[in-house]
């Protein structure tokens, strides 16, 4: 009989344990209210920013789902109906509430569903209005004292409803908070992008917006477009000039070089700018570094006085001002919040 060994195994022999790591927190939930007439477009948005996987993030973003006061909802304009999906009760457990916007702003919102939009606030979810779901939360009671936005069209309309809500008519969005409002239909994208922003960094929200061709960044101060009578000679898009300043975003360039660069004046410039972003130049180019700012953190890069001239931004008291205005965050705070891991990818 062979003589057992009373050797034990190498370390080399014995299994491998994996690597211990925290237990991940379920991801943020999100849910959308759909409601009789609600709009498609901003119900795109909402799916598309907050709904669809994407695994080449590494991450799941949101949990996401959608529900309805009834089992067939008509949306605007009887384009579509919408059924089977979670009745109101999915709105229960929301981190994340969306309210229902829809264009017929004077007929009153169901009670049930201003039930819910005040039993999400009362138990500290985030509340989310496009376009017209400014009128849904104040309706609820909840805007009173606070910051707003709706669209320009409906400006007069909702101070003349909700006198006592501070409305901010001309912005694309407002933050305030655990409640935000979009003004109007495509500026939903911003504010979405926006949260994402807010939740997982600049870094995802650049990637996810790459992946909408958007805009990844404009600020929610920036003004809404208004009717303005079509030019004779339409001026020429300023999407060649922003991509050349991208590609030149941490260098000294100013208004001038701008200007200079599309061969015109600093004022036809900032009419330009004023007409297609909404924005000015300078604010134009200060976002664009800041953005570049908080990607420079989240990949690694502890310095900040590099940090800082590498996005243009000049200097270290400089990039905490503007870091702390963009985010409501210091550069540290920043860095714990959304800094990249030894083992995640970085992205392209």
């Amino acid at each position: 009989m062979a003589k057992e060994s009373s050797q034990r195994p190498s370390s080399q022999d014995a299994p491998r344990r994996p690597p211990h790591r925290p237990p991940q927190r379920p991801p943020h939930r999100v849910v959308v209210i759909v409601d009789e007439n609600s709009n498609p477009f901003e119900l795109s948005c909402a799916i598309e920013v907050f709904g669809l996987r994407r695994p080449e993030l590494g991450r799941e973003l949101y949990d996401f789902q959608l529900c309805s006061p009834q089992r067939r909802t008509v949306m605007r304009d009887g384009f579509f109906t919408l059924t089977d999906v979670a009745d109101l009760d999915a709105a229960e457990s929301a981190d994340t509430l969306i309210v229902p916007n829809r264009p017929d702003t004077e007929v009153p919102r169901r009670p049930a569903v201003l039930d819910a939009v005040r039993r999400a606030h009362a138990r500290g979810a985030r509340l989310i209005g496009f376009c017209s779901g400014a009128f849904t939360i104040a309706e609820a009671g909840l805007l009173d004292a606070r910051r707003a936005a709706c669209h320009w069209m409906w400006a007069d309309s909702f101070r003349a409803r909700f006198p006592a809500v501070r409305l901010e008519p001309d912005v694309l969005f407002v933050d305030d908070g655990d409640i935000l409002t979009a003004s109007g239909s495509a500026s939903a994208l911003d504010l979405g992008l926006h949260v994402l922003r807010r939740d997982h960094g600049a870094e995802i929200a650049n990637a996810v917006s790459r992946r909408l061709v958007f805009a990844a960044h404009r600020d929610g101060g920036q003004r809404q477009f208004v009717e303005r009578p079509v030019p004779a000679i339409p001026d020429e898009s300023l999407a060649p000039l922003l991509a050349w300043a991208q590609e030149r975003i941490g260098e000294p360039l100013s208004v001038a070089d701008l200007a200079a660069h599309a061969a015109v004046s600093p004022a036809t410039l900032h009419r330009r700018f004023r007409a297609e972003l909404g924005t000015t130049p300078l604010a134009w180019l200060t976002g664009e570094r800041v953005a570049l700012a908080c990607r420079l953190i989240e990949r690694g890069e502890e310095r900040l006085d590099v940090v800082a001239a590498r996005s243009g931004l000049g200097t270290a008291a400089n990039l905490r001002a503007r870091l702390r205005r963009e985010t409501g965050l210091s550069p540290s705070a920043y860095r714990r919040r959304f800094g990249r891991g030894p083992a995640e990818v970085m992205l392209p």
